[in-house]
Formats: C-alpha cells, structure tokens, sequence
C-alpha cells in the first residue's frame, strides 16, 4: 500500500521542526498555519477494488487525528458512491491546523515554549539579533542550557570592545576560559551582529583568528632552534624556543642559519661552527620572513623532495634571494631510491624562485619521471647525507 500512514504524516511535521521552520516563525511573525500534508491517497480504483483496505487506511489516519488526541492534524473529507458499499467518507486532504496541533503532534511543545522564552530574553538585551535567531533557532535551543553565559559573554564584550587582555584574564561570571574556546564559532556569529564595526578587525576571520579579530591578546608566535656551535650556547643552553619577537632581535654572532621542517632532523642536526637551526616551520616560514638579520647570514633549507618541499623553498626564497637548497638535488634523489615513497596530494604550481636545477628536479617530480607522485621525505635520507653535506660546506 502507498498510501500516506499517520507516521508519514508526524514526519512532514517534524521536517518543518528540523528545518528551524516552525520556530523561525515566532520570531518573523510569518504565518506557516494552517500547514496543508502531503497526502497519496486511494485512487477511484483502489476504492473499488481494495475497499476492505481503504477503508481501514481511513481508520488509522482518524485513529491518530485531532480529533481523537490533543493536537495533531485534521482531515478534510469527499464522498464516494459505489453500487455496492453505497455512500462513504475518504480522506481527501490534510492540515494541520495550528502551530500548538503540529508541537503536539511531534512531541514539541516544551522546547518551543522554552525557546520563546530564550528569544524574549535575548531580544530584551540584544534586539540586533532578531535576524539570526530567526535563521538558526534550533542553535539557540541546543544552547539553551548555557545560554545565560552567552549572554554575559555579549555583555563583556559590548561594555569592554576589543579588551587588549588574554582570553584567560577575561573576569566574567560563571563564565570560564573553556567556556569561550569550546563556543568561538557560535560566539563569532553573535559578537559580529552586536559589537559596532570598530571592535572587530574584519580582515581576520575563522576561529583561529578569534583573538585577533576581537581585541584580544593572543599567544605569541614561537620560533624553536638550536644553536649548533657550543661556543655561542648562552649558560650552556642550546635548544630555545622563544617569541617571534625575541627570535627578530636576536644578535648571535652567526655565519650560517639551517631551516629544516622536519623536528627530529633539526633535534639531531650535528654541530657546526657560528651556526644554528630552526626547524618545525612547515608553510610557516612565512613567520621568518620580518626578520631582517637573516639577511646577512648564509641561509639554507632542507625539505621534501616533494612538490610542497620546494614549494616552501621557493616561498622562502621570495623574501631571501640567497637561500640555498640543500640535500635536495638529483645526485641526493637518485641515490636515495631504496627510500623513496608517495606524496598523497602533489600540488603542481608555478614556482618562480627555483633555480634551473631546482626546477628541473622539480619538473621530473611533476612529470613523474622518475617514479609516480614521488616523494624522498628529509627524514628517511640516511644521516651520513648530511654530515657528508656539512663536512663539505665545512672545508669551503
């Protein structure tokens, strides 16, 4: 039978709740009822021929409508005439009436009533957030429980615009530090809607950037290295991670700066005379490139052999022009073949600051010369690679 049951019709109700229609209409004021149902009802046919079927089809939709229950839907009607069963009542149409008969058809009432409530409160203090609890009224029900804190979140912000403090110094009550990280993206929305356009930094967006784009203070960025040449070790320490800021000021006395994105390889790099390493970069070399004294020091990067390895050289060599590659040459490849693997995603581009045989090495990796997608990752190359490659660099 194909016919549209009673639970069919509770679940085109329960769509409209799920849809965040039903509430967005007590905020909007829009008329959503009476809400007419999809019905597939008996061709003239079916009653004909199944009128036994028909006609206990008809008892269960009657058996489930308001008329028999508090709330739910209500059944329009037209006669049939058959020579044999005579004059009958089938369902033609159904509706629900109003929003009370669909909150009770599906089980809703309270949430609903608990929601208005929520909406009265919120309106009360932040009227400029009628729009968006009219789109995302099932958002504001899922937080309902915390929604107090929400508000109070609101309230600092609006009586503190872009507040110069840590996320942890923030004093606001029954709100903690966890309370804010564990909700940015539902607190971006909402800040962005009732803080004016001068206490919020709109070129920074996404959840990373919520510190920034709101005022407040962020944890510094950290540049992690090791100083290679012993003589140079302040009080003996030599593996240092420090603020960006303090990396920018540093006045070692330096020849050389290795830059590899591999952690163990700059934790196991050897010594070297009047030289460092920074290492654990990635993409973020981007985070060198204010730092002037680099300038003068010998620079040189070790990467993948892959296509996003000399993508970040090339990057790095944008703003140092006299950055040299290093273990990342044909000789290194070919010789290293028993360690070769598979980059998962290439990313073929342009890379305009290669030098020739930086280029060509980079074409036979995008040609897939010598191996599809091939990849000779820094950490698999075996370590005398690299002493071989310092001692060299030594004697120069």
């Amino acid at each position: 039978m194909s016919w549209t049951t009673p639970a069919q019709l509770k679940e085109q109700v329960r769509r409209r709740w799920e849809r965040g229609e039903i509430l967005s209409a007590r905020v909007t004021g829009a008329a959503l009822f009476p809400l007419r149902l999809k019905l597939a009802k008996p061709t003239s046919t079916d009653i004909t021929e199944r009128f036994d079927e028909v006609r206990r089809w008809t008892q269960t939709l009657i058996d489930e409508s308001r008329s028999d229950r508090e709330g739910g839907y209500v059944i329009n009607w037209r006669e049939v005439r058959h020579r044999v069963h005579g004059c009958n009542r089938v369902p033609d149409a159904v509706a629900v009436a109003t929003e009370t008969d669909a909150l009770c058809l599906i089980g809703k009432l309270g949430d609903a009533e608990r929601f208005t409530r929520l909406v009265e409160l919120t309106l009360a203090r932040y009227p400029e957030l009628r729009e968006w609890l009219s789109r995302w009224p099932l958002t504001l029900l899922a937080h309902a429980h915390d929604w107090n804190q929400i508000l109070a979140v609101l309230d600092y912000f609006c009586a503190h615009p872009c507040p110069g403090r840590y996320l942890r110094q923030l004093s606001i009550a029954e709100v903690d530090t966890k309370f804010i990280e564990t909700r940015k993206s539902l607190l971006i929305d909402l800040l962005d809607a009732v803080l004016p356009a001068t206490a919020i930094n709109a070129h920074v967006t996404g959840v990373k950037g919520f510190e920034v784009r709101y005022g407040l203070m962020e944890e510094p960025l950290s540049i992690r290295f090791r100083i290679l040449d012993p003589v140079l070790c302040p009080q003996g320490l030599s593996d240092l991670s420090v603020p960006l800021e303090q990396f920018m000021r540093l006045t070692l006395p330096l020849r050389r700066v290795f830059i590899t994105e591999n952690k163990i390889n700059g934790l196991a790099f050897p010594e070297h005379p009047d030289a460092i390493v920074v290492f654990g970069l990635g993409y973020g070399v981007s985070m060198l490139f204010n730092t002037a004294w680099l300038e003068r020091c010998e620079l040189y990067y070790w990467g993948d052999v892959d296509t996003h390895g000399f993508a970040m050289l090339s990057r790095l060599r944008a703003r140092f022009p006299s950055v040299r590659s290093m273990l990342m040459d044909e000789t290194t490849v070919l010789g290293c073949r028993t360690f070769w693997g598979s980059e998962p995603k290439p990313d073929v581009a342009n890379l305009a600051y290669l030098t020739a045989d930086e280029q060509a090495v980079y074409k036979k990796l995008t040609d897939n010369t010598w191996k599809e997608r091939l990849r000779l990752e820094q950490e698999r190359l075996p370590f005398t690679y690299l002493e071989q490659f310092l001692k060299t660099l030594s004697e120069s």
